[in-house]
């Protein structure tokens, strides 16, 4: 019996050589795996990058949005004939009939 055990023994101490066959696997799945992961940061990549993309849109969407409220309350005031009087007086200097403007110089030590 003490042979056997020897023999036993070496069978489990010799490496076990891979065939050509399992080696080609282990390379394929080696090869195939690398493959995976790369595709996997491209779309990591992409990911983010469109991300980036959406908050910029949605940045000027808000802008625009703004924007747009802001022109329609002027549209508004504009039908009223006591704003645009006075926002023709303001801003070009339009006078009323006997009114005279005066050109005031800035006052720089405020």
């Amino acid at each position: 019996m003490s042979e056997q055990k020897k023999t036993v023994k070496k069978k489990k101490k010799q490496k076990r050589k891979m065939t050509p066959f399992l080696r080609l696997i282990c390379y394929l799945i080696i090869a195939a795996s690398v493959f995976l992961l790369v595709e996997v940061a491209k779309e990591i990549y992409t990911t983010v990058e469109l991300k980036k993309q959406l908050a910029e849109v949605q940045q000027k969407y808000q802008e625009v949005q703004d924007e747009s409220a802001y022109l329609l309350q002027e549209r508004e005031k504009l039908t009223d004939p006591d704003y645009v009087q006075s926002y023709a007086r303001g801003n070009y200097m339009l006078s009323r009939e006997g009114e005279q403007i005066f050109y005031l110089p800035e006052n720089e030590n405020k």
